[in-house]
C-alpha cells in the first residue's frame, strides 16, 4: 500500500445537513455558494471535496441527484480534488434516498456510516432565539427521539449500489462498534483495502471528543486493520482543530469544513471553508508535513481518477 510518508490528506465537507442557515450568514446554501466554497477549499490545499447538496429557497437538505447536478460538474472543471458524495444524506432520509446521488454520478469517493446511532442535535435549539426559516426549530428539537439507522442490512445495500462504480468509500465511524462492523464487512468480502476511516468526535450519540477516545480509536483501527486503512479524523464544533492536530501528530489525516464546525477560532465564526482548510494547513506544516496534493491523495487511497466519473 502507497503510504507517500509525511503527507497529510486534508478532506473539507463544504456544508452538510447538520448546520442550519440561522447557525451561519457563511454556511453555502445554494448552487452557486457549494461551488464556490468548494473551489475554494480545494485552492487552499484541500485534496478531497465532501458534498451535500441543499435547497437553495431555504437551506434544508436535498438528496435528490438532480440538486447535486447542479454543482458537480462546475466543481469537477474548476479543480483537480477528488469529489467525496455523500451517502449519509439527513438522518430522516431512507437508505433508497440517501444512496441515489452517489449511484447516479459514481464518484471517485461517497461516503458511508457504519452504524445506527442516536444523532443529538437539539442541544442546539436553545443557543437561538428565532430562526431564520420554520423548519429549522422542529428539524433540531425532532432529534431528542431520533436513531440514525444505518443497519447492517442498509450498509449492505449502499456497498452493492455502487459496488461495481469504482467507488471508494470514506468509512464513517462514529463510534468504536463501527469499526468492528467495518471489520464484519471486511471478513466478507464486501469492501476491500485500504480502507479510509473517518473517525468522527464530538457528536452527540457518539464518542466523545477526549484525547483519550481519538487515541482509543487510532489504537482500535492499527489492531483491526493493521496498514490496510488510512485514518481520517474530524471533530464536531469547538473540538474541530485540536482533534485534528492530535490526529496529523499521530500519523493521520484531517477532515475541517462548515458541515462539521461553524467555527475558526474561539467565539469566532468561519468565513469560509477555505478559512478552516488553511488552518488546518498551518498545522500540518508546523509539525513538518506536506499536505497532500489530489493526485497524492488519488494514490494514497488508490482512487479510480476523475476521468471515471459520471459528471
Amino acid at each position: 500500500m502507497n503510504t507517500l510518508k509525511g503527507k497529510v490528506i486534508i478532506t473539507c465537507a463544504i456544508t452538510g445537513a447538520i448546520h442550519t442557515p440561522t447557525m451561519s450568514p457563511y454556511l453555502p446554501i445554494t448552487p452557486d455558494e457549494i461551488a464556490g466554497e468548494a473551489i475554494a477549499a480545494a485552492e487552499a490545499g484541500a485534496a478531497i471535496l465532501h458534498l451535500h447538496a441543499r435547497n437553495p429557497e431555504n437551506g434544508k437538505p436535498d438528496q435528490t441527484p438532480e440538486a447535486f447536478a447542479r454543482f458537480l460538474p462546475r466543481i469537477k472543471q474548476a479543480t483537480a480534488a477528488a469529489i467525496n458524495i455523500t451517502t449519509g444524506g439527513s438522518p430522516y432520509m431512507k437508505v433508497e434516498e440517501r444512496v441515489l446521488p452517489a449511484a447516479t454520478f459514481k464518484p471517485e469517493v461517497a461516503s458511508l456510516n457504519m452504524g445506527s446511532m442516536n444523532f443529538g442535535l437539539y442541544q442546539l435549539v436553545d443557543k437561538y432565539q428565532t430562526f431564520k426559516f420554520d423548519w429549522e426549530r422542529p428539524h433540531l428539537e425532532a432529534t431528542r427521539d431520533l436513531v440514525f439507522r444505518n443497519s447492517f442490512k442498509d450498509i449492505e445495500f449502499i456497498l452493492k449500489t455502487c459496488y461495481d462504480n469504482g467507488t471508494r468509500f470514506e468509512f464513517e465511524c462514529y463510534d468504536i462498534a463501527h469499526l468492528y462492523n467495518l471489520a464484519h464487512f471486511a471478513d466478507r468480502g464486501l469492501v476491500k483495502p485500504p480502507f479510509f476511516v473517518q473517525s468522527v468526535f464530538g457528536l452527540l450519540g457518539g464518542i466523545g471528543s477526549h484525547p483519550e477516545d481519538v487515541a482509543h480509536m487510532k489504537r482500535t483501527a492499527d489492531r483491526l486493520f493493521g496498514d490496510k486503512f488510512r485514518w481520517s479524523v474530524l471533530g464536531a464544533g469547538a473540538a474541530q482543530l485540536r482533534i485534528a492536530a492530535q490526529a496529523a501528530a499521530l500519523g493521520g489525516n484531517v477532515r475541517v469544513g462548515l458541515e462539521d464546525s461553524l467555527w475558526a477560532g474561539r467565539g469566532r465564526l468561519a468565513k469560509s471553508n477555505a478559512e478552516q482548510v488553511a488552518l488546518a494547513r498551518k498545522i500540518i506544516e508546523g509539525l513538518g508535513m506536506e499536505v497532500a496534493t489530489p493526485d497524492e491523495a488519488r494514490a494514497i487511497l488508490e482512487l479510480k481518477g476523475a476521468d471515471k466519473v459520471s459528471f
